[in-house]
């Protein structure tokens, strides 16, 4: 795999213990990691091109950016999906998704590039063998340094697009916490969904009185006005390379 894939700048890929792709800077730095602490955080959507992280004949992982669909909808047709089947010359859209971030949020998104690998994605995303961790920040300060959430949710029906807790219809659904730092005003941490619901992240750190920064559907008056964005990235992706069956992890470099 590693002979045959690509990776590109900005992030690195890991097969077992070897890392075949180191990062090339971007979203590095002092200044990259101290932005986070003088909000309010304005970045600007990427225009146009895909940032590719990896790709081979089987599968190519895209840093996502914020504000941008995964998929084309009813009316916007620019998505993540649509940008890589222009770049790799694929047609057939529908083939190549494997799962999906919300718009808001930023990150490593794999798509499948041929239908043995399209199976065998859903299939390790259906059996929960994919890894994910995310980092965000939440206003206010978590005093914990670690902790868990575990609440049911299901859909507001009574206001699409939005979901809620719900005691009674809601699926089980828990998410693993971690703080990387604390600032006045602000926390960051890493965030670990065990199960993969809607919105899980974003509700759940709403539900503890910690929403997320710039989350214009669960976030506060004072939230919102601490960031340009909703402060979510998907980090890092683990899973099985659909073909050689490595355990493989990609990255993608977190700006804020």
């Amino acid at each position: 795999m590693a002979s045959t894939g690509q990776v590109r700048p900005g992030t690195s890929a890991s097969l077992g213990a070897a890392v075949v792709g180191e990062a090339g800077g971007k979203g590095k730095g002092v200044a990259a990691e101290e932005m986070w602490l003088n909000g309010p955080f304005n970045a600007p959507v990427p225009p146009g091109p895909l940032e590719i992280l990896f790709v081979d004949e089987e599968i190519v992982v895209c840093n996502k950016p914020s504000d941008l669909l995964c998929v084309p909808g009813r009316i916007e047709k620019d998505s993540l999906a649509t940008r890589a089947a222009l770049e790799l010359g694929h047609y057939r859209v529908d083939r190549m998704i494997v799962h999906r971030l919300d718009m808001a949020t930023s990150g490593c998104v794999i798509m499948a590039r041929t239908d043995a690998a399209l199976k065998d994605l859903n299939r390790q995303f259906r059996e929960r063998q994919v890894r994910k961790r995310y980092v965000a920040i939440v206003h206010g300060v978590l005093w914990a340094d670690e902790g868990e959430v575990d609440l049911p949710l299901c859909r507001n029906r009574g206001c699409p697009p939005l979901h809620m807790v719900n005691f009674e219809h809601g699926k089980p659904s828990l998410t693993k916490w971690r703080v990387l730092d604390r600032a006045a005003d602000r926390t960051r941490v890493e965030l670990i969904p065990v199960s993969g619901r809607s919105h899980q992240l974003r509700l759940h750190m709403n539900a503890i009185g910690h929403p997320i920064l710039g989350d214009h559907f669960y976030g506060t008056t004072d939230s919102l006005a601490l960031a340009g964005r909703c402060l979510l990235h998907a980090h890092t992706l683990c899973l099985r390379h659909p073909k050689t069956g490595e355990r493989t992890m990609f990255t993608a470099p977190c700006e804020f």
